[in-house]
């Protein structure tokens, strides 16, 4: 994307420093990192992730801000799952790009999907970080921080993090986020069994970063409006959730809890659940944007369309590509039963553009912007999957190199 450092890059790759950026990572984090992680960071013009970053909040504010999209997306929170005490808007919400070319041979962000669910916050920084130190992407490693490639002075310094922030100021808006008021013993990340989740390294990092322990939703117990969980003997309250708890998780393994959603709880949420299923798939077909593709509820399609090998059929509620159904035929859509047609949306598949060089021809690049909103919405970083396959995820980039999860830079 910036062909100076692309090539850089390339040129100074080795798979001995690849290995020592995975073993470093794993240092970092406390654990083995399970999902793949690229062997390369990608290098982005600054204009390019500035537009991504205010596309998507041009995106989140038309949801947000519109009463009668607010009043629909009440059917899309499940009575059994509505929390009360609901914010005006969420507080962590992610937006993801693909790249296509426009007819004019222009790069052009159109939207994948969105979702108002914390990502890997305190995770992806560390990683970026990586990257730096043990490939050396620094003026001072000899890496020529210049867009032109020229052996000119630096133009400037690479980046990661987004609006200006810089690492101290970076952790200290996830702290008033994901913290509050509250000493940080009596606030937790609720998960469903996070010792056994892939996002374990973030849990352990969010933990080492804002003294925010990790734990699982079935140890929370309840005491009239109060909850606590028992560590070391003792009883600890909970005054505040960070939630990373799925709900189509918690269904599919039937997860008994000890709580419920629907109670009036004296407790704060550090991401309110209903704001999952607000902000998701569900949004799409409702949107009005120049990035948004063509997508339909599936009970509200009136033909289907001969060329479905240009749509995806895809559940509302699933994480990592679960049920996604790519180039879908007509039996797969005459499957679906017609009570679950609501939850299901046909959507036109972008023809992403490989943009990024490596050693195995051009790979595709899906960027995530990731916004905090506090006092204001504020995109806070990327994070940037890679891949050569139909979809992004594992399955889809089986026994490939230079695919998988990956840190976004910019040029300052």
């Amino acid at each position: 994307m910036i062909p100076s450092l692309r090539q850089q890059f390339n040129d100074r790759f080795t798979p001995e420093k690849y290995r020592a950026f995975l073993g470093r990572v794993d240092e970092v984090c406390g654990t083995h990192v399970q999902f793949r992680l690229s062997e390369t960071p990608c290098f982005f013009p600054k204009t390019l992730l500035d537009r991504m970053a205010a596309d998507g909040q041009a995106l989140i504010r038309q949801l947000v801000d519109n009463p009668a999209y607010l009043s629909k997306s009440d059917q899309a929170v499940p009575a059994e799952f509505k929390v009360p005490n609901e914010p005006n808007h969420p507080m962590f919400v992610q937006v993801d790009f693909g790249l296509v070319r426009d007819a004019a041979g222009e790069l052009q962000p159109k939207l994948v999907e969105l979702q108002a669910f914390p990502s890997l916050y305190a995770y992806q920084g560390p990683l970026a970080e990586a990257y730096v130190d043990v490939y050396g992407l620094d003026a001072a490693s000899g890496f020529r921080l210049s867009a032109s490639g020229s052996r000119a002075p630096d133009t400037g310094s690479l980046k990661y993090l987004l609006s200006g922030l810089e690492t101290a100021s970076y952790r200290e808006l996830l702290r008033r986020a994901i913290v509050g008021t509250h000493d940080p013993e009596n606030v937790i990340l609720m998960e469903i069994d996070p010792s056994q989740q892939k996002t374990l390294p973030d849990f352990l990092l969010t933990e080492k970063m804002l003294g925010v322990r990790a734990v699982d939703i079935v140890d929370i117990r309840k005491d009239g409006t109060r909850l606590y969980y028992e560590r070391g003997g003792k009883r600890i309250p909970i005054h505040r959730i960070y939630n990373r708890a799925i709900v189509d998780e918690l269904e599919r393994k039937n997860v008994k809890l000890n709580f419920d959603w629907r109670d009036d709880l004296d407790v704060e949420w550090a991401g309110h659940p209903n704001w999952y299923f607000r902000i998701s798939k569900f949004s799409i077909p409702y949107l009005k944007h120049a990035s948004v593709p063509k997508t339909w509820f599936l009970d509200r399609l009136e033909d289907v369309p001969e060329d479905l090998e240009n749509y995806a059929l895809k559940p509302l509620y699933s994480f990592a590509g679960l049920g996604v159904v790519i180039a879908p035929k007509k039996e797969d859509i005459a499957a679906i039963p017609a009570e679950k047609r609501p939850y299901y949306i046909l959507q036109e598949r972008m023809h992403f553009e490989p943009v990024i060089a490596t050693p195995f021809g051009g790979t595709k690049a899906e960027v995530r912007v990731m916004y905090i909103w506090l006092d204001e919405l504020t995109p806070v970083l990327t994070i940037i999957r890679m891949g050569r396959g139909l979809m992004m995820g594992v399955d889809h980039n089986k026994n490939m190199e230079w695919v998988g999860a990956s840190a976004g830079f910019y040029l300052d």
